[in-house]
């Protein structure tokens, strides 16, 4: 069970983060503009970022690349879960008007409904999860060119 409240405590974390950010944007009526999504990038990059260090942290000289990279990965699929549930109760029960004010650029062109959009953000969230895992890894891992420094 330890293995796994790592993850679980940091994706809860990036969770927190992802819709207080949300909620703050909703708060201006800032939410509908997609340019302000890119920062949902780095809350979850931070996240992931602590849950490896405290990974590293933990293991010490047993921290391998395997496992970091996994509580990474699974810290920010459960982000990218939970926030993908909390987005569509967002659009379907707090402010059903967010779908046609999200995708009113859309609408005449495209037959949108809440499940391709859901779909769309927990694709986009697993694909940040990879790529900031990824990236994170290169700062923990251990080098096999150069002395390690303990």
């Amino acid at each position: 069970m330890k293995n796994i409240s790592l993850p679980i405590k940091y994706g809860l974390y990036i969770t927190a983060g992802l819709i207080a950010y949300f909620l703050l944007l909703a708060a201006f009526g800032w939410h509908t503009n997609p340019f302000f999504s890119l920062f949902n990038g780095f809350i979850t990059g931070f996240g992931i970022y602590e849950a490896i260090k405290h990974y590293k942290d933990e293991k010490g000289h047993a921290f391998s690349y395997t496992g970091g990279f996994t509580v990474g990965i699974v810290s920010g699929f459960i982000a990218a879960i939970l926030f993908t549930i909390f987005f569509t109760f967002y659009a379907t029960e707090i402010n059903p008007n967010f779908l046609e004010q999200l995708l009113t650029v859309f609408a005449n062109d495209y037959n949108v409904h809440i499940g391709l959009v859901s779909f769309v953000v927990a694709i986009m969230g697993f694909a940040t999860t990879v790529v900031l895992t990824l990236t994170c890894m290169q700062v923990f891992k251990k080098s096999r060119n150069m002395l390690q420094n303990a």
